[in-house]
């Protein structure tokens, strides 16, 4: 089975999750936070973010309040970072 950890990724992370991940931070910005996701919705629609960055932040769940990109992307279920000790 071969690594899907590309070099020059995060451990954890796909070049895939850090791509989308990256347009997610890129529609939100860094004074959204935080926010629950009607609030990163339409910060999106206002950033005129992609079709598919839109659709991802409708499937997170109502009632929590995020307080950055980290915590959205794994609530999508996208790789994220493994710390190191």
């Amino acid at each position: 089975m071969s690594d899907p950890h590309q070099e020059g990724t995060p451990a954890g992370m796909d070049n895939a999750d850090v791509e989308r991940r990256s347009q997610i931070a890129e529609a939100l910005g860094k004074e959204v936070w935080p926010a629950d996701r009607d609030a990163l919705v339409a910060k999106a629609q206002e950033a005129d973010a992609l079709d598919s960055v839109i659709s991802a932040l409708h499937r997170l769940p109502a009632g929590q309040t995020f307080q950055n990109v980290q915590e959205v992307a794994a609530a999508l279920g996208l790789g994220t970072e493994q710390q190191r000790f």
